[in-house]
């Protein structure tokens, strides 16, 4: 077996790990049930992925973030390493494919989405695959004390009862203490467990607020003070293409990014940023996931995220190479409003999000007791103007409607075309000469990808095309005759927005949406809402003090680097200035506390009341029977 540092080496390409990291590892590897609390940016996903490649056996990554699980699996893939994930949306046999290269060991790390592990197609594979690790990542979502709970979550605990020698690693980047308990008591920790929590203190990180009516001044101000590579946080996709506009007319080299646009379109603006070609991203919270760029010299909120959670980790995308970054938040009382507003709209009634969920079916003509994993081309504005539903509350209710586990509307729709070859290699061969229209076609698809009879793999029909010279048209209606005939497996690329059914459709009189778990998540939310206003409209404590107090870490250290440190700073050097002043003035004059005062007509009266009442506490003032004050 080889040793950790081996397989980082290997892999990685790294000589060292962070001091955390070993010592999850090797709880993980005693068999330890282990919960990790580490910061955004802790290098989480490490702790899961050097043991899965030191245990026997496959490592099955439960993740409720679909694009962050095909972004891993890209990457691990590039590593040599053989990964998978199943998501809603695949068909059937690419499902089994993945699900049977599990059961015979030809996969190492399997993520799934939580609606996935009810299936069972997944539940009847699970039972023979030879499970080394179960890793819960989000582990929060599992939560309804967490700021994302999702039902879901709570059906990962019965992978125990398939295998129970295989240890739990529950991770997340937000979780408070009463969150961490209640984490290991809905995974059934077993007895031995250990709980790793990571200082969430960042020392080169300054946590700055700003109450400021004039944004687009402020935020040009910071970005030309700071320079470098930044993200720019807003709450809709309009004002990211707004903001960047701003930015690009004043000279920045700016992008827009949105979970509207195409995936080739992110993909392109995520790698021009990365690559510093246009080194501000302005972006919706779409915009991070798995993003691990190291040179982000400042994260600015033009609005108000809706927790401390989410804010916390979007900041925490800032200095990851350990040099001086800034994390800025620029409100006015408006936009206390608008956060205030949007909270009322996230939560519309229960009657409402079934007569919401009902209206889709009824759209997409689904039967009752059907519709499992089937997808449909999303329109959400076709659907309202249908049934006479308001955008907002509507997309609202469909957020509660995924986190009961009921469809899915991915931020990421493929857009790439997807084959793979269903027969064997005679069968194959056999076909060919017997269908000489298709030889053509079939050499080509053997010859551009390689692996495309174990595994689907992305195909580009315009390549095909040229190499053909054929046109488009034909090649995709040759590879749709293919899979009519069960030779291919043929996905054809989609750039429209889509929505998918993770569960058969519910009689209207069954549909059960928890009040419990809706009364418990407004509550929750109203307290992280609450917190996130109290931290913008606090001017008395250190940043990084009152974050971690959040999160329940205690610290008394400053940081000297918010903008309350460097005020407090500033007002004591601004005293010790005032304190020099007076007493000149009091050397020169006989003055009462109002003659002083009118000395100072800049100066607040109270700062100046309390500067004069400090210095007689210490002696160096006095004042006579006439109220007049001089120097001891």
């Amino acid at each position: 077996m080889s040793s950790i540092y081996e397989v980082l080496k290997t892999y990685w390409g790294y000589d060292s790990f962070r001091p955390i990291q070993e010592n999850i590892i090797h709880s993980v590897l005693d068999g330890n049930d282990t919960l990790t609390l580490m910061p955004t940016g802790g290098g989480k996903s490490i702790c899961f992925q050097v043991p899965a490649m030191i245990l026997d056996g496959i490592c099955l990554v439960v993740s409720p973030l679909i694009a962050l699980m095909k972004d891993q699996v890209t990457q691990l893939k590039e590593k040599g390493i053989p990964a998978a994930c199943l998501v809603s949306g695949m068909c059937k046999y690419e499902i089994e494919l993945i699900l049977n290269n599990c059961v015979h060991g030809r996969i190492k790390i399997l993520y799934v989405s939580p609606e996935r592990l009810k299936t069972k197609v997944f539940e009847a594979h699970l039972k023979q695959m030879k499970v080394s690790l179960i890793a819960v990542d989000e582990a929060h979502c599992i939560s309804q004390w967490g700021y994302d709970f999702r039902p879901r979550y709570l059906d990962i605990a019965e992978i125990r009862s398939y295998h129970p020698a295989a240890p739990i690693i529950a991770l997340t980047a937000t979780a408070t203490d009463v969150v961490a308990m209640d984490i290991q008591e809905k995974l059934l920790f077993r007895k031995t467990r250990t709980v790793f929590k990571d200082s969430f203190y960042r020392e080169n990180l300054a946590y700055m607020v700003f109450h400021e009516e004039d944004k687009y001044g402020r935020l040009l101000r910071i970005i030309s003070t700071v320079k470098g590579s930044g993200i720019v946080y807003v709450r809709n996709r309009r004002r990211t293409q707004e903001v960047s506009e701003y930015l690009t007319a004043m000279g920045y080299k700016a992008s827009y990014y949105h979970a509207g646009l195409s995936v080739a379109d992110r993909d392109r603006r995520q790698f021009n940023w990365r690559k510093n070609t246009y080194p501000i991203m302005v972006a919706t919270n779409a915009f991070g996931m798995g993003i691990d760029k190291p040179d982000v010299r400042f994260v600015i909120h033009l609005d108000l995220p809706e927790s401390l959670e989410a804010y916390f980790q979007e900041a925490g995308r800032a200095g990851r190479d350990g040099k001086n970054a800034y994390a800025v938040v620029l409100y006015n009382e408006k936009d206390i409003e608008t956060l205030e507003a949007t909270f009322q709209t996230n939560y519309p009634s229960l009657q409402y999000i079934q007569n919401v969920y009902n209206g889709i079916c009824n759209y997409f003509r689904i039967p009752t007791g059907l519709g499992r994993d089937l997808y449909f081309d999303f329109d959400a504005m076709k659907i309202c103007n249908t049934y006479g539903f308001k955008l907002l509350p509507f997309m609202s209710a469909l957020k509660f409607l995924e986190k009961e586990g009921l469809l899915i509307i991915p931020d990421h729709n493929e857009v790439v075309s997807k084959a793979c070859i269903i027969i064997s290699k005679q069968d194959l061969y056999n076909f060919q000469v017997g269908h000489v229209e298709y030889d053509a076609l079939i050499k080509v698809l053997l010859r551009l990808h390689g692996g495309i009879f174990t595994s689907f793999v992305p195909i580009n029909e315009t390549e095909i095309a040229k190499k053909l010279h054929y046109n488009i048209s034909d090649v995709e209606s040759l590879l749709e005759n293919l899979d009519k005939l069960s030779i291919i497996s043929y996905q054809k690329k989609s750039d429209k927005p889509r929505i998918i059914f993770t569960s058969q459709r519910v009689d209207a009189s069954s549909l059960y949406i928890s009040k419990n778990n809706y009364e418990n998540l407004k509550i929750n939310a109203t307290r992280r809402k609450d917190a996130m206003i109290n931290y913008v409209r606090s001017f008395d404590e250190c940043r990084s003090i009152t974050l971690l107090k959040y999160f329940n870490e205690n610290s008394e250290h400053l940081c000297q680097k918010c903008d309350v440190c460097i005020g407090k700073r500033k007002k004591l050097n601004n005293k010790k200035t005032l304190k020099e002043d007076i007493l000149n003035i009091v050397d020169n004059h006989q003055l009462n506390i109002k003659g002083i005062v009118d000395k100072f007509p800049d100066t607040d009266e109270d700062i100046i009341v309390e500067t004069v009442r400090e210095l007689i506490e210490y002696g160096t003032l006095s004042i006579d029977e006439n109220m007049y004050i001089h120097k001891s």
